[in-house]
């Protein structure tokens, strides 16, 4: 009897805690593309070691109460692609690589959780680092069967009933309708303001009813496909934290008409700098903490109606942390203040520059500057030798390229990385994307539901589950 009694009274104050916690009324869900274990194991890795500790420091999100691990696997292949893993957390159906927002067949549309979220009343944002009608950001909006339609996805943005946008820009803006016009004045015609940069959208948010903020127009003619990497990022380039804060601040004032608001937020250059093999993906990482941070903030002032889950649609490189006699130096990435695709770039632009005057002295100069070598970085005879090698190749136009999925390498850029990493003591196993598993933290309302093993197509459903959207 008294057994019974105890059971029944811990029923209740589990009912009660629950129903103290209510529904989420507010939800964030970030995912960072790419992003693995390793890679937000990496990330804490170097903070502490950069601090002279081995061990880590912990990041935001990873210190959030509820930790899951999440299979990737697409409806046809083991190995998902970010159109076929976007589409599985943004609508909990599978589907083939390439795809988005519809089943397998390539033809039968399906509804997202934006979609859930917006016919409850909530606000709608919908936000990345890359540009709005890429792979992730797309499977909360678009229905195609190919990623590769950029302009009919860019349409779909357009005609959608959503409430905030934020990206770089449009890959395909300009091929217009038949009224001749282009995305951005049909964004208009369906009730957009279109912001430029962080400060631009401080001018403007006030008076609009429904916004998509991008780069600036200068950064755009430089590289329309993503903001700037966290470690190349400029005094006014748009940040994911300023993407983040501005989103926050234009949905709370919609939801304020409307029942609470969802967010999600892609952190898409962690998959970018994987492909390209470049330790730059650290910065990343710890960029998309940065608004994660912001959107925590948020929750410091509403814990009983807000939901943070942060995930990843896959992991990208199949990154391996360690190598020969049980070490790791990743202090060495501290030293590092130039992605290699800017690296590539500035070694161009310096060539161009010095013309027959391009001297070693240069280079060693720049690379000394930029990656610590031989200063900080200790390289023996032989890998100076290596870069040496691979510089005179390069200046007498016999050096190779090496290409990934979204930048090329020349024969100097690719032995630097290499270098670089032979010194860290970190090594990849593919420049594409592996099966292993990421992580999915969650905080909040609702975020008891995130533990264990799941998979992709639960998330949204089980975010969805706690603010009653289904």
């Amino acid at each position: 009897m008294k057994r019974g009694f105890v059971s029944i009274a811990l029923l209740l104050m589990l009912a009660i805690a629950a129903a103290a916690q209510g529904k989420a009324k507010y939800v964030f869900y970030f995912i960072g593309d790419g992003m693995g274990v390793n890679q937000v194991n990496a990330a804490e890795t170097y903070l502490a070691a950069i601090e002279g500790r081995i061990g880590i420091k912990e990041m935001c999100f990873p210190s959030f109460p509820y930790v899951a691990l999440v299979n990737t696997q697409s409806a046809v292949n083991g190995v998902t692609d970010s159109a076929a893993g976007g589409t599985a957390l943004a609508t909990g159906h599978k589907t083939k690589n390439g795809a988005l927002g519809v089943m397998k067949d390539l033809t039968t549309p399906v509804t997202s959780i934006a979609d859930w979220a917006r016919e409850a009343g909530a606000a709608v944002g919908i936000t990345t680092s890359v540009s709005v009608d890429h792979a992730t950001p797309a499977a909360f909006y678009a229905h195609v069967g190919s990623r590769g339609e950029a302009y009919s996805i860019g349409r779909q943005l357009v005609e959608s009933d959503n409430d905030f946008y934020a990206g770089s820009d449009f890959l395909n803006p300009d091929n217009p309708d038949q009224s001749g016009k282009d995305l951005y004045s049909q964004a208009k015609d369906r009730g957009f303001t279109i912001a430029r940069g962080y400060k631009d959208y401080r001018k403007k948010a006030g008076n609009a009813d429904r916004m998509i903020l991008l780069q600036s127009e200068e950064a755009s003619k430089k590289d329309r496909h993503s903001i700037p990497y966290a470690i190349d990022r400029g005094k006014n380039d748009l940040s994911l934290s300023d993407i983040t804060r501005a989103a926050i601040n234009f949905l709370t004032r919609k939801q304020s008409e409307k029942n609470g608001f969802f967010l999600m937020v892609e952190g898409g250059k962690i998959d970018w700098a994987c492909h390209a093999n470049d330790l730059a993906f650290i910065p990343e990482v710890i960029d998309m903490d940065n608004a994660v941070k912001v959107a925590y903030e948020f929750y410091q002032q509403h814990p009983d109606e807000t939901l943070i889950v942060v995930t990843a649609d896959h992991e990208t490189g199949g990154l391996v942390l360690g190598r020969n006699k049980y070490q790791l130096h990743l202090d060495v990435a501290g030293y590092q203040r130039v992605s290699t695709d800017k690296l590539g770039k500035d070694l161009h632009l310096m060539h161009e520059k010095y013309g027959d005057k391009y001297s070693w002295d240069v280079v060693e100069n720049y690379l000394a500057d930029n990656f610590g070598f031989w200063n900080q970085v200790k390289l023996s005879d032989a890998q100076t030798e290596r870069l040496k090698n691979a510089f005179e190749k390069i200046r007498n136009g016999k050096g190779e390229t090496t290409k990934t999925l979204y930048q090329m390498d020349d024969e100097l850029a690719v032995t630097v990385k290499d270098i670089q990493q032979e010194c860290a003591l970190v090594s990849w196993a593919v420049t594409g994307h592996s099966n292993g598993y990421v992580p999915c933290f969650a905080i909040g309302a609702g975020a008891e539901m995130f533990q264990g093993r799941i998979d992709n197509t639960e998330i949204c459903k089980r975010i969805a589950k706690s603010a009653g959207w289904q």
